[in-house]
């Protein structure tokens, strides 16, 4: 399986050739910012299934806009129906649903998050699938439908119902991907590995409805690669946190601190190093605090002050 973020045009060759002879499945991930490069990446790595977990607003400069997003990632649908492949998607998402109606030489296999019922574990996701209860270590209901694709490719793949819901249970998420981190002094959601607008947008909804004991904070670092959407987005951002009643922010970047500089409670700083500098001076003490911002940021050098 892919390692770390070995997801582009030289870390999908690096994911297929570590693969030796005894291996029975591979998962590549594909990454890309601009149209084509999916395509290209499909011709590397010849998938014979697919999945697409959601199209989000992400790489908005690179692909030239929402609909660039949509055509580049259906690169990889368009490849699996042209050479008999099968792809999953999520039955439940209009957008992925229209991309795989648009293509009716595609074999697809619909999966949602029907059947699954919650029983959850404090702030973790639990859920009760097939008579078995799967308590995750994930956060968000964002993570709701990833836990359904992996339990529909199990079932696909005739994996036991047993083996599926230890393997969700037992895993455990790190790079800085919806980490649960206690502290000595606050509780942390790490999810600083990267951000665009779609999956801000999930992460603050979920944060904000989330009960805690403890005065909620966010530390958010700007989106990167949006180009002429950037100014739009982070203002909407702002708005959304005002409309979520978050009065405690911390805004990293040009980008946010410019839309967020008319409103008390919410504090700008150039780059982490700064933040870095007011957290050495002003401890945050008994805080749940939500951490996300895009790559370039590294909000996560902050935690050890956390």
């Amino acid at each position: 399986a892919t390692r770390g973020n070995l997801n582009n045009h030289i870390g999908v060759p690096l994911t297929l050739l570590s693969m030796t002879p005894e291996t029975d499945f591979a998962v590549v991930e594909m990454g890309a910012n601009h149209r084509h490069e999916i395509e290209k990446l499909c011709a590397i790595a010849r998938p014979d299934f697919g999945l697409i977990t959601n199209i989000g607003r992400s790489h908005l400069e690179g692909f030239g806009g929402p609909e660039g997003v949509r055509k580049g990632k259906g690169e990889l649908l368009d490849y699996l129906a042209a050479n008999s492949g099968t792809a999953f998607y999520l039955s439940d998402d209009a957008v992925l649903s229209e991309m795989v109606a648009e293509r009716p030489n595609l074999y697809a296999i619909p999966y949602n998050a029907s059947g699954l019922t919650r029983d959850d574990d404090g702030e973790m996701i639990g859920v009760r699938w097939e008579g078995l209860t799967i308590h995750s270590k994930l956060v968000g209901d964002y993570n709701l439908n990833n836990i359904a694709a992996a339990l529909a490719m199990a079932a696909y793949f005739a994996v036991a119902p047993e083996g599926a819901a230890a393997a969700i249970a037992g895993y455990t998420p790190d790079n800085n991907r919806s980490q649960k981190q206690v502290t000595a002094h606050n509780t942390l959601i790490l999810d600083a590995y990267n951000a665009n607008p779609s999956s801000m947008q999930a992460a603050l909804e979920n944060f904000a409805a989330t009960v805690s004991a403890q005065p909620k904070a966010v530390i958010l670092g700007d989106m990167r690669e949006l180009g002429e959407y950037a100014a739009a987005e982070h203002a909407r951002m702002i708005e959304l946190m005002h409309r979520l009643q978050i009065s405690e922010a911390y805004l990293v970047g040009d980008r946010f601190a410019l839309a967020g500089a008319n409103t008390p409670g919410y504090r700008p700083f150039a780059d982490t190093e700064a933040l870095r500098a007011y957290l050495a001076e002003h401890p945050l003490r008994d805080r749940f605090i939500l951490i996300k911002g895009s790559r370039g940021i590294q909000l996560e050098k902050v935690v050890d002050l956390l």
